[in-house]
């Protein structure tokens, strides 16, 4: 069922606007007296999740007991990033979710469902997991809150990938990326219909039907003058409200290059991307836009570390990006991939398979990775200041820009809010 829906390529939604449309949703769902919210992290800050929840606050006030951020694999939320994201919301409303302890698993989807759905790239069952909060918490109302994006492991972002990967576990979140990497992320970026989503829907369908999540559903991208842009708000309980803002968002936030790029350059948010485990969406949401041969520069000014998970990052400096087929056969070898396949997937993600070239730079505040550290995992190292230089963040507009010495590079200010492509490189 849909509660709310409101978008379109024209739609401009404001803060009261979304805090109306949120409001107008609960008076359509009817009294609920214990309610869970469940947003995005502060790496999805753009998502306008963060007023989505402050404006659920203001409306059930002591009933919205519980706020559980979605960080899957991330890092915790900050004091400083709580406040930030959820304005003046009692941040004794967080709680932290942990992926290898804190989860239960609801059902589990059979390997031969999983095997039919991703064309025999794997061959093993899915357990849904979530977090234990969910069930025991005894909410008669489930929000889960986000933005609706073009994703490397799901193909779009949001939905029930908020549920299951957001609160998952370990098992279920590794098993998950793994999937979509074998299958071939080209071929499901920008899709609501994938093997991943397959997997999620059958959960759904069999496992988690009788608690009551209601999906609030953002829809943001960057506007004709480079500004943030909510499109869309859909609120609903099925799969019709995810659609919906799926649709949308392949209008809002996928880009058809006219021409193949030669060199892009993509810049890194500070405040977001300290990791190549988030930072690596400069290269999967560009990979279908590149040129064989291309230069792919990422300005990554705060790169501090590869996985944000202290083992994901030990096997990222262990293994490297060095592409799918090596990758598939480390899996093989190593029982510490077998047993983190989400890591295994990440390296898949990261690599560009030998077609383009990485050249990472980050900056040279203290404790930021060093050359060494990036050329070890397969990477080239630029120098940030150098780089930055000649590639002028504050300079360069979203798209193609001819410089002075008559180069032309293909600049991006935020890789997490789109998608790349060049029609020979992508099948609708």
């Amino acid at each position: 069922m849909i509660y709310f829906e409101k978008g379109s390529v024209n739609t401009a939604l404001t803060g009261d606007d979304l805090r109306n449309g949120l409001f107008e949703a609960f008076e359509n769902m009817g009294e609920r007296k214990k309610v869970l919210a469940i947003p995005p992290d502060y790496t999805r800050l753009p998502s306008r999740a963060g007023e989505l929840t402050e404006f659920t606050w203001e409306y059930f006030k002591e009933r919205l007991t519980d706020v559980l951020p979605a960080l899957g694999t991330h890092t915790p939320m900050t004091p400083d990033q709580i406040d930030h994201m959820f304005g003046k919301m009692p941040a004794s409303l967080i709680r932290e979710h942990d992926w290898r302890n804190d989860v239960i698993t609801l059902g589990t989807v059979p390997a031969d469902f999983v095997k039919e759905v991703s064309e025999g790239a794997v061959d093993y069952a899915w357990p849904a997991q979530v977090n234990k909060i969910l069930v025991e918490g005894n909410f008669d109302l489930i929000l889960s809150i986000g933005q609706v994006v073009p994703h490397e492991v799901v193909g779009m972002a949001n939905y029930n990938k908020n549920i299951f990967v957001g609160t998952g576990g370990s098992e279920g979140i590794n098993k998950s990326h793994y999937i979509g990497a074998a299958y071939g992320m080209e071929r499901m970026m920008g899709r609501a219909d994938t093997p991943v989503r397959k997997v999620f829907n059958y959960a759904s369908e069999n496992f988690s039907n009788h608690l009551p999540i209601v999906y609030v559903q953002t829809v943001v991208g960057l506007n004709k003058n480079g500004q943030l842009q909510c499109y869309g708000l859909f609120i609903g309980d099925d799969f019709e409200v995810f659609d919906k803002a799926a649709k949308l968002s392949l209008e809002v936030n996928f880009e058809m290059v006219e021409k193949p790029i030669k060199k892009a350059v993509v810049w890194l948010d500070p405040t977001e991307f300290k990791s190549t485990w988030l930072g690596n969406k400069s290269i999967y949401r560009t990979r279908m836009a590149l040129a064989d041969g291309a230069e792919l520069i990422v300005l990554a000014p705060a790169l501090k570390e590869f996985g944000e998970d202290p083992q994901i990052d030990k096997l990222i400096r262990k293994y490297g990006y060095f592409g799918t087929p090596h990758t598939l056969k480390l899996v093989n070898e190593n029982e510490d991939l077998q047993n983190n396949l989400g890591a295994a997937a990440h390296l898949i993600h990261g690599s560009s398979e030998d077609r383009f070239g990485i050249t990472y730079c980050p900056g040279k505040q203290a404790g930021n990775l060093t050359q060494k550290e990036i050329e070890s995992v397969g990477f080239k190292y630029g120098d940030f200041d150098v780089m930055t230089a000649k590639y002028n963040p504050k300079k360069l507009k979203d798209g193609f820009n001819v410089l002075p010495d008559g180069e032309e590079v293909f600049y991006i200010s935020n890789p997490a809010i789109g998608l790349w492509a060049f029609r020979d490189r992508f099948e609708y």
